[in-house]
Parts: C-alpha cells; sequence; structure tokens
C-alpha cells in the first residue's frame, strides 16, 4: 500500500491552485496551475489501500485507484499509468471532466477529507503524456470484421478503440467538422485544452482507428446504409435533445439553449469563423441551470465581457456538508463553488421563471422570476413575489431529454424506452441484429465514466457477436447504477 500512516501524517487535502481570476479571464485556458509533484505523491500517500476499496464501487469503471495511488507515492510513474490505463482509456478526459464519485466512496471521507483521487488521476496521465508512455498499441493481427461507430464522444471513443485493439476495422462517424463530440465544442478549453483530445486522437490513428468527420448518419448516409456496409454499429449519439422552458416569450431573439452558445465559442477558439456569433459582449446575460453545463456558460460569459452573469436554479441552495439522507458512501447533492462561479456573477436559488420579456424589437429585455414554493410535492411560482431581472441574453442548461430519434426510428426501426433513449438489451444490442447503442443514447444524460465504461462493455459485446468470443471486458451492464451514483 502507499505510505501505512500517510493518512495520519497528512490530514489535509491539497489540490492545485486556480490561477488568479483576473489574469485566468484573459484567456482561455484552463483555470489550475501546475500541480506540485510532491504535493501529488503526498496526497496519494494518504490511501488507506482498504481492504474493501469502496472508491472502486463508486467508479464504473472500476479504476484501481489504491494500486496506482501506492505506484505514485513511490515514484513509479509509468507503471501507475499502465494500472491506470488497464480500466480507462482516457483518464486526461476523466481526470478533469468528471465529478469524481470515487472520492464521494472512498473510506477516508468518513472521517477525513477523501483522497484527491481525481488529482492524482490526471497527474499521472500528464506525466505520462510528457515522458512519451503513451504510445500506439495496434491489433497483432486483423480480424477482417468492420465496425461503425456513429458519434465521437468518449462513449464512441472507447469503443473504437477497444474494437481497433482487439484487431477489427473501425470508422467512427461524426457529424460535426472535427472528432469528439461535446469534448471537443461542448466543454470550453478553461476546462479541457482541446490539445488532450488531439494527443489521444493521435494515438488511436496510429493503432488504425478511422475518422471520418462531417458525416451525418441519417441525412448524408442512412442508418439502413450504414448497417448493410459494416458487420456491426455502435451508436453512440449521447443525449443531445435540450431540455426546454416553455413559457411566454420563449421565441424571443436572444433566448437560446446552452449548446447552441457553448458549441460556437468553441468554434471560435478553434479559429473558426462564425457569421453572426452568440456572444455575451456587453450584455446582460442570465443563465438558467445550476449544472455544470450552466457554469460552463457563466464562466464563457465572463470572458466573453458581459455585462452582468445571473445565475438562477429553481431548486433550494443545497447544503455545504453531507445531509442524513445522503451517507457516505451516497454522493451527496453539496453547494459547490466552481471555477466559473469564483469568477463573479450572481447565484439565486428557489427562483422560478415566469416569462420572457421582450423589448419593441422583439429582443429579450428582461425575465420576470418569482420564488419557488413547493406545493404537493411540486415547484411552483409564489403569488406575489414576482419581480425582473435584465437580460439581453438567456442561456438555458436545463439538461436533455435523450437522443434524436426520427432517423433510427424510421431508417431501421429502432425502438425506444419509455424515458426516450434506445431500447437495449443486457448486452446493449437493440432489437435490430447487429446494432448496438452505448452511452447516453441508451442510459440518457449521465457521467463521462459512464460514457467510457459503457463504450468498453458495448466494444466486448460486438467483439462476441463477430468472433464468438472476446477477453475485452465488460465493466458495465446497462442496468448497473455503481452505489455512490
Amino acid at each position: 500500500m502507499a505510505d501505512p500512516k500517510g493518512f495520519l501524517k497528512v490530514t489535509e487535502r491539497e489540490v492545485p491552485k486556480r490561477r488568479p481570476v483576473p489574469i485566468r479571464l484573459m484567456d482561455w485556458k484552463e483555470v489550475y496551475e501546475a500541480a506540485d509533484p510532491s504535493e501529488t505523491r503526498r496526497q496519494a500517500g494518504r490511501c488507506m489501500d482498504c481492504g474493501i476499496p469502496f472508491c472502486h464501487h463508486g467508479c464504473p469503471l472500476g479504476n484501481l485507484i489504491p494500486e496506482w495511488n501506492d505506484l505514485t507515492w513511490r515514484g513509479e510513474g509509468r507503471q501507475a499509468i499502465e494500472r491506470l490505463h488497464a480500466t480507462n482509456n482516457f483518464p486526461e478526459f476523466t481526470g478533469r471532466l468528471c465529478p469524481a464519485p470515487c472520492e464521494s466512496s472512498c473510506v477516508l471521507g468518513i472521517n477525513q477529507p477523501a483522497v484527491t483521487i481525481k488529482q492524482v488521476e490526471v497527474s499521472i496521465i500528464d506525466q505520462a503524456f510528457a515522458n512519451g508512455w503513451v504510445t500506439p498499441h495496434p491489433p497483432e493481427r486483423l480480424t477482417g470484421k468492420t465496425v461503425a461507430v456513429v458519434g465521437s464522444g468518449p462513449a464512441g471513443l472507447a469503443a473504437a478503440q477497444q474494437l481497433t485493439r482487439a484487431g477489427h476495422t473501425v470508422a467512427v462517424y461524426e457529424r460535426d467538422d472535427r472528432i469528439g463530440g461535446l469534448l471537443r465544442y461542448g466543454i470550453p478549453d478553461f476546462k479541457m485544452e482541446k490539445k488532450h483530445l488531439e494527443s489521444r486522437l493521435t494515438q488511436m490513428m496510429a493503432e488504425g482507428t478511422r475518422f471520418r468527420a462531417g458525416i451525418n448518419i441519417g441525412v448524408d448516409i442512412t442508418w439502413a446504409d450504414l448497417r448493410s456496409r459494416y458487420d456491426a454499429v455502435i451508436v453512440c449519439t449521447g443525449a443531445t435533445v435540450p431540455r426546454d422552458l416553455v413559457i411566454p416569450g420563449r421565441d424571443l431573439e436572444g433566448v437560446h439553449h446552452a449548446m447552441e452558445f457553448l458549441v460556437q465559442g468553441n468554434k471560435v477558439g478553434a479559429g473558426d469563423t462564425v457569421t453572426d456569433q452568440i456572444t455575451a459582449e456587453g450584455k446582460h446575460v442570465v443563465v438558467l441551470g445550476g449544472g455544470d453545463t450552466g457554469a460552463d456558460c457563466i464562466g464563457t460569459a465572463h470572458r466573453q465581457q458581459a455585462l452582468s452573469v445571473t445565475n438562477l436554479a429553481i431548486g433550494q441552495q443545497p447544503p455545504t456538508e453531507r445531509a442524513e439522507s445522503q451517507p457516505w458512501p451516497m454522493v451527496p447533492n453539496l453547494f459547490e463553488v466552481s471555477s466559473a462561479h469564483e469568477e463573479g456573477g450572481e447565484r439565486v436559488f428557489l427562483a422560478s421563471t415566469v416569462e420572457f420579456l421582450s423589448n419593441e424589437s422583439g429582443e429579450v429585455r428582461a425575465i420576470r422570476v418569482a420564488e419557488t414554493e413547493y406545493l404537493d410535492g411540486r415547484r411552483v411560482p409564489k403569488a406575489g413575489t414576482e419581480r425582473e431581472i435584465p437580460a439581453d441574453l438567456v442561456l438555458l442548461a436545463l439538461g436533455f431529454t435523450g437522443p434524436e430519434t426520427h432517423d433510427l426510428t424510421h431508417q431501421v426501426g429502432a425502438v425506444f424506452d419509455t424515458r426516450g433513449n434506445v431500447e437495449r438489451g443486457a448486452d446493449y444490442s437493440t432489437s435490430i441484429p447487429g446494432l448496438y447503442v452505448a452511452g447516453d443514447a441508451g442510459r440518457g444524460q449521465s457521467l463521462i465514466v459512464w460514457a467510457i465504461a459503457e463504450g468498453r462493455a458495448a466494444a466486448s459485446s460486438v467483439d462476441r457477436y463477430l468472433e464468438g468470443d472476446t477477453e475485452l471486458p465488460f465493466p458495465v451492464s446497462p442496468t448497473d447504477r455503481a452505489i455512490a451514483i
């Protein structure tokens, strides 16, 4: 194990400092300063190597956390990345973007701050890339079988890498002009710079994975045609249909879904020219929704020099400490101050949006909100509490309802469940032979670790379907829910 007395000697969590707000608002670089290797080793030494490591159970990938904590503490970085890659294809993504349910399950977290698992993870992979330890792993032989993966987010990339290494010829289709899905255009650079995505794609191309960007399956190629061309197809298109807010004034100019705003911002960051870009510059911005997507909108608006940013959440402000109803090792709903919130703006809880108000030109000028009250278990606007908040730009960051359904239904007869997700069996197969689904398209909106885990598991099922057997791991089934989720 790591230092047997580490958790007794080092009782405080240490994480890298965020760059000063005035400085980081001048660029789009990641908000954290470089980690101190001695600090990372010290934190890894706090791991107790528990007899029953609940952190495994909190992570859908089953990451071997005590093992690579120990190797990090010992300074054996090359062995640490081998153990990390044994269960996780993309720790450079999860180490930056995952909310770390593993830390909520950390046994040390019962009476001390949990081990900084996420920080140790990202330090391992960053060190590995810096030292040239991340190398291509092309297959020793080709099977002659072909697989199409539709969607290049974390689920699609994980499935593609696993199947390529198993010897199949894999093509990844992406309707956007660049590969990466939400990793490319949904995540601002201040959370994850795109150089990390490019490094991994370079490895995958060297292994033999083929990428086909700018092809919209269902439009440019029908789903039926794609299925006829390949021995198997995996649907990894994500849950891309945004949840709307149908209230008076919804059709006003200046009211947009969050992804419209974020995608354009990322395209401009990549050097593209976006005509009539949705921008927060010089505007009063209101973001509806208190999740990660809302925080991404807030950070982007600050960097675009918004006049003001207000974040409204319909529910109560979460507590700062774990509630009795969410005991360890569950993931507690806690009040958090993300880097974007730290950068400025106002956060308002128990705020119900009633109406978007227009100026004479049909543009949004304000929103009418009221306090939220609970009646018979429902959240409703409280009478007599309405007020106006100035708004030149309103961003709806209210989550996603599921995948797009029309083309899959009409072109290949895919069946959807009652939640609007692609229906699938225990092996990720759909009702159409040879058609599989992984990630948010089948699970619904979820975490990046679930997407990667499902991509790996679906790859295992596809390999078995093509070859009759498989040596690829099957980390999760479609019905699994980790204890911490």
